[in-house]
C-alpha cells in the first residue's frame, strides 16, 4: 500500500513541468494538463481508501525530525499577504484584535482571541511539508491541536467535515478555504498552529493562525484561518468539492 501512495504522489509530482501557463501559483499548472482531472480524481479515491484501510481505528502518527534538521530556506507558497484592509488593520495590530470563530454544528460557539489560544495547552511537532509542486521542506509548528478546540465547542453527531475559512482571496478567484474529515480533524497532529521554529508564525507562512493536517500534501493546510466550521456536507461552499484548489480540479483527499 505504501509503494501505491508514493507511486501517487511521485506522478503528480513529476507532471508539475509539463503545464501550461501559470494563473495562480505552481499549483495551478497540474489542473491544466490534459487529463490530468480524472488522474487526480481516481487517485484519490485510491488514497483515501487504501490510507483508511490502513489506519483501522489506530492514529499513527507523521514523521517528526530534529531541530538539527530543519529546512534553512521554508518556501512560502500561494498567498504571502493576504490584501484587504481587514487583514491590513489585524497585521498592524499585532493580531491583538484576532478572533478565531468556531460554529456551525457545534453545541457551544466559540470566539477566541490570539492570546487566548495561545495560553491553551499546546502542541509542538517538526515535520516535512510536502508539495504537490514537488518540493519539500521540515519546520517546526506549535499550536493548539484542533481535536481541543472542536472538543470545546462541542461537535454535534451529525457534523461530518471541519471547514477552515481565510482571509486570503487568492488571484482574485474568492477567498480561500479548506475542509478535512473529522478522522484528520481529531488526529494529534492536527493543529491550529501560531508559531513556527520558535517565533511567532510569519505572515508568509500564514499568521496568525494556520492549520497543520500532517498526514496530506501541503495544500490542505489552509493558512490565515480566521473561522472553523463544523458541518454535515461542503456542497453548498464554492463549486462543492470542498477547497479552493480542489474546485479547480485537485483532489479533496490528499493523504500522503
Amino acid at each position: 500500500m505504501t509503494r501505491k501512495l508514493l507511486t501517487r504522489r511521485s506522478a503528480l509530482t513529476g507532471l508539475v513541468g509539463a503545464g501550461g501557463g501559470l494563473l495562480l501559483s505552481g499549483c495551478e499548472r497540474i489542473v491544466q494538463i490534459p487529463g490530468m482531472l480524472g488522474m487526480l480524481e481516481s487517485a484519490e479515491k485510491l488514497s483515501q481508501r487504501g490510507q483508511r484501510l490502513v489506519l483501522g481505528s489506530s492514529t499513527p502518527l507523521a514523521r517528526e525530525y530534529t531541530r538539527a534538521e530543519i529546512s534553512r530556506n521554508f518556501k512560502a507558497n500561494g498567498t504571502t499577504r493576504p490584501s484587504g484592509e481587514d487583514y491590513a488593520r489585524l497585521s498592524m495590530s499585532g493580531f491583538a484584535d484576532y478572533r478565531l470563530k468556531i460554529d456551525g454544528l457545534v453545541m457551544r460557539p466559540l470566539d477566541l482571541s490570539l492570546d487566548e489560544i495561545r495560553n491553551m495547552p499546546s502542541r509542538s511537532q517538526i515535520t516535512r511539508h510536502d508539495c504537490v509542486e514537488g518540493w519539500s521542506a521540515i519546520g517546526e509548528w506549535t499550536g493548539v491541536p484542533l481535536s481541543q478546540l472542536l472538543q470545546m465547542a462541542g461537535v454535534q453527531p451529525n457534523a461530518r467535515y471541519i471547514v477552515f475559512h481565510c482571509a486570503d482571496n487568492l488571484g482574485g478567484q474568492g477567498l480561500y478555504y479548506e475542509s478535512i474529515d473529522l478522522v484528520d480533524a481529531f488526529h494529534p497532529q492536527t493543529i491550529m498552529a501560531y508559531a513556527m521554529n520558535g517565533a511567532a508564525l510569519p505572515i508568509p507562512h500564514g499568521a496568525p493562525l494556520r492549520l497543520r493536517v500532517e498526514r496530506q500534501l501541503g495544500y490542505k493546510m489552509a493558512k490565515y484561518v480566521m473561522r472553523i466550521e463544523a458541518v454535515d456536507s461542503f456542497a453548498t461552499l464554492g463549486r462543492g468539492r470542498g477547497g479552493f484548489w480542489e474546485d479547480l480540479g485537485y483532489e479533496w483527499y490528499a493523504g500522503i
